[in-house]
């Protein structure tokens, strides 16, 4: 049997099954019940919401051999070929390829002619902005006053491109898009009947994807099936999609409300690592904030929502005012993308601004590299370790009256072993240079000449000015004969990124581990159908076990 896409196999066939669009069926049953029967309708709205299958479930209410009826029984001769597309009374007119006046011309000469076998003979028109000037002349007579038996339902993605002339002889509706809570629980409902599995979290991206249409929500989840095996799983949409998800999100956002420069910058990295649209991870960004912002006014969140009571957790660390900062910057971020020096620039910057509002940062000092060295220098500054004086050139002093200035003293050089990893480490860098450092890998080092390797998946670090900010550091430490080299190609994942994720999946699958093992756990997923949330587990800072 030859496989039918859900978006026909679930395409309403009453006007009780129609999603999301109750003011419009209202007003339809109630006409057709009471015989207040208009000769022309007008259904707009954007794609995929219900309009031709709103006008097709309208023909059959009119056709219907029970008699004209709000509840169209669907097994008479008249339903059953209205829904296969055979019922020769219904004309459905593609105006996007049928633009021209001869062709609209052809088409109303026969409406002067009785059905054939219907009581009314309809003219479904899709799309019908999309006739030419003369097309809509032709009509207008016609369209103003039809025959008793002839019917016209028009449908168009666009009624300000209709003449005024032809509005005024509709009767219009307007139909709305879906709300993604409305199209999560159709498509669980279509899940539940198909006999998928799937997760919530799944459906509440596919639903956010569709934008208000459900049409393209059962077509992404189609694709979804198909990417997961059989299975909708939330992670696999997410991948699919290019979407940031939680797992990504929150850690950020938790970063950046305690001030943590070097974790935001971490998080930030990691969204790059997965290959993510950074315009995507500032809208998901701007999202989260508009719900804590809710929760601050008092709103309190659906208790079904995994995140609610981190949700919560987060609101009671922030005030209203930081809030809508932090929204503000998330939304013109996404104006700025395109004039950044690359989107990861961008995108790290936005990160930045909204870390300079950090309850951690008032003094002003540099949030990637919270040093204590620098925050007030003093004259017993020459006995600091050398790991401070190294952070001294990229992280300076606030601008204010002091009498021993930072910029003065000396780099203290770090000695290269061979072990890149752990002599980036040691650096310390941040901004371009820090990012190069972290995603190259060591290819050799001869005669004071550098070469790193990038994989091909962060080709944007190789760029000239990466190179030219990570060579000015790396020459403080191998003189100024030193040289640097940096090629794109494949790489053996021993860069310090590529360490750091592995180290940061193993404590993270440590982590969900112990929390299902732990007793506690075990019982309230056995006796309470409880289940744990692979998403809210994050390992304790002193790794001393798993949080949740």
């Amino acid at each position: 049997m030859t496989y039918q896409v859900l978006a026909r196999k679930w395409r309403p066939r009453a006007f009780e099954e129609l999603v999301g669009q109750a003011h419009v069926v209202t007003a339809l049953a109630n006409a057709l019940a009471s015989k207040r029967l208009h000769h022309a309708y007008l259904f707009t709205g954007t794609r995929g919401v219900g309009k031709t299958t709103l006008a097709r479930i309208l023909a059959k209410a009119l056709n219907c051999e029970t008699g004209i009826t709000p509840k169209p029984c669907g097994k008479c001769g008249a339903c059953t070929q209205i829904d296969s597309g055979r019922f020769v009374d219904l004309l459905e007119v593609d105006a996007a390829t049928n633009t021209k006046v001869d062709e609209m011309r052809e088409l109303l000469e026969n409406a002067q002619y009785m059905p054939t076998v219907g009581r009314f003979k309809i003219y479904i028109i899709d799309e019908v902005h999309m006739l030419s000037k003369s097309a809509f002349n032709s009509m207008l007579k016609t369209l103003e006053e039809p025959p008793e038996h002839v019917k016209f339902i028009l449908a168009t993605t666009d009624p300000q491109r209709l003449p005024v002339t032809v509005l005024s002889r509709c009767l219009q509706f307007n139909l709305k898009p879906l709300a993604p809570p409305v199209i999560a629980g159709h498509l669980k409902r279509v899940l539940e009947a198909e006999g998928i599995p799937f997760e919530d979290a799944a459906l509440a991206h596919l639903s956010k994807a569709a934008a208000g249409s459900v049409r393209d929500s059962l077509s992404l989840l189609d694709q979804a099936i198909a990417h997961g095996g059989g299975r909708v799983a939330a992670a696999q949409v997410a991948e699919m999609l290019g979407s940031v998800g939680g797992d990504l999100v929150w850690p950020l956002l938790e970063c950046v409300v305690a001030g943590d420069g070097p974790g935001a910058m971490r998080e930030a990295e990691r969204i790059a690592g997965r290959s993510i649209d950074f315009d995507t991870a500032l809208e998901d960004l701007a999202s989260l904030l508009h719900r804590i912002a809710l929760v601050l006014a008092g709103i309190d969140p659906p208790a079904d929502e995994s995140d609610t009571p981190r949700l919560k957790a987060i609101a009671a660390r922030l005030d209203n005012s930081r809030v809508q900062v932090l929204y503000q910057i998330a939304v013109l971020g996404r104006r700025d993308l395109p004039l950044a020096p690359d989107e990861f620039a961008g995108f790290s910057m936005s990160v930045l601004r909204m870390l300079s509002f950090s309850g951690g940062n008032a003094e002003g000092r540099s949030v990637a590299r919270p040093t204590p060295a620098v925050a007030a220098p003093t004259p017993s500054r020459s006995a600091a370790p050398v790991a401070a004086a190294v952070n001294v050139p990229a992280a300076p002093a606030p601008a204010r009256a002091t009498s021993a200035p930072v910029a003065s003293e000396p780099v203290a050089a770090i000695p290269f072993d061979g072990d890149w990893p752990a002599f980036v480490a040691r650096l310390q860098l941040t901004g371009m240079a820090g990012l190069l450092a972290r995603y190259g890998e060591l290819a050799s080092f001869n005669n004071n000449n550098l070469e790193l390797v990038v994989p091909e998946a962060h080709r944007a670090y190789s760029e000239r000015n990466y190179q030219d900010k990570l060579k000015a550091e790396l020459a403080k430490h191998f003189g100024a004969n030193f040289r640097l080299t940096v090629k794109t190609g494949a790489t053996s994942g021993v860069s310090l990124a590529a360490v750091r994720e592995k180290q940061s999946e193993e404590r993270q699958a440590t982590a969900a581990t112990a929390i299902e093992a732990d007793p506690f756990v075990r019982d309230l997923v056995r006796d309470m159908g409880a289940e744990v949330v692979p998403s809210s587990i994050r390992p304790s800072g002193n790794d001393n076990g798993p949080t949740s």
